[in-house]
């Protein structure tokens, strides 16, 4: 512990040649002691060749996806401290101390760094909509809402980053890490950092629509799969008015004149409420088995321990330049 915490900067990179270097670099100034590591994803512009003139580690992964690499480097690399961070020059190295600063105080697992743009040409139109309406569908989910869910800016603790299941392979990988710090409870804050624009030669691999609708996905699927009980009582409920919408005419004539014409119909409407009942005792059954899912992750994760707070006096003090205070989200 008298070498202070070890600290891993992780860059995941495809096609960054052009600005790779100056991340590094400026990483290297706020973070002298850090392990800077850049895992290539087949760049085909000499990326890894630069990172490690530059002096980084260099790492390599093969399946095609921001989230396939960051589940690499999750697995391999070993530090008490993790920042991610894109290598397109778009986010200020001079968060990084704070961000080292607030895990070392041994109350956070998870701090993320949300975007204050500083250019007015750094978020597109149509990025800030989809981000809003994004964070906002997760808050409302999942009980707590983040200003920037989808920032690729964040430091974590050890024992978050090895009890973190990734299934993500590409963008959405952001998301799934703040729906899993959300439904375990992890304690996280929030704080601001400076967002620049791209270099006029670098170029986005972001597609709007496209990882967009992978992001929806994704919330489509965690939702399933983390709040069942909710999910299949909607399914419920709208099997349920449909079979009422069908089976109320039929009925009423029944009453009426004591004959069923619209057997088909009837015998539709009476499927519905079957099936409505089936959907609301799975969502019941699934709801049990996610309550011991989370509490085996919840028991894992506290396998681990928390950083020392002992930490706090070998990792710099003060807010960092540009920062506002922290947002705490306290586990419980």
């Amino acid at each position: 512990m008298s070498a202070g915490p070890r600290i891993a900067i992780l860059i995941p990179c495809f096609n960054e040649a052009a600005t790779i270097e100056g991340v590094i670099s400026s990483f290297r100034m706020h973070l002298p002691k850090a392990q800077i590591i850049v895992c290539d994803n087949n760049s085909d512009d000499g990326t890894a060749e630069i990172a490690r003139r530059a002096g980084a580690d260099t790492m390599r992964e093969q399946r095609q996806g921001k989230g396939n690499v960051i589940r690499r480097m999750f697995a391999e690399v070993d530090a008490d401290f993790y920042v991610m961070v894109d290598g397109d020059g778009t986010y200020d190295a001079s968060a990084a101390p704070e961000l080292i600063r607030l895990l070392a105080e041994g109350r956070y697992d998870l701090i993320n760094a949300a975007r204050k743009p500083i250019e007015s040409s750094a978020f597109r139109s149509g990025h800030v909509l989809g981000n809003r309406l994004l964070t906002g569908l997760v808050g409302l989910v999942f009980g707590t809402m983040t200003e920037d869910m989808l920032s690729g800016y964040k430091a974590f603790s050890r024992r978050f980053v090895k009890t973190f299941p990734t299934s993500s392979s590409g963008f959405e990988i952001e998301t799934e890490i703040m729906i899993h710090a959300l439904d375990l409870r992890v304690p996280f804050c929030e704080i601001e950092a400076p967002y620049g624009a791209r270099p006029e030669r670098s170029a986005s691999k972001l597609r709007t629509i496209r990882d967009g609708f992978r992001v929806l996905r994704l919330i489509g699927f965690l939702i399933r799969q983390e709040r069942p009980l909710a999910f299949f009582s909607i399914v419920s409920v709208v099997l349920a008015a449909a079979s009422l919408y069908l089976g109320l005419p039929v009925v009423n004539e029944f009453f009426a004149t004591g004959l069923v014409p619209r057997l088909p119909t009837a015998v539709l409407a009476a499927s519905l409420s079957v099936c409505a009942a089936l959907a609301f005792v799975c969502g019941i059954v699934l709801d049990a088995i996610v309550q011991s899912r989370r509490e085996i992750k919840r028991l894992h994760y506290l396998l681990h321990s928390a950083p020392p707070i002992a930490l706090l006096s070998r990792t710099g003090s003060g807010p960092a330049d540009g920062l506002s205070g922290p947002r705490g989200r306290d586990a419980d």
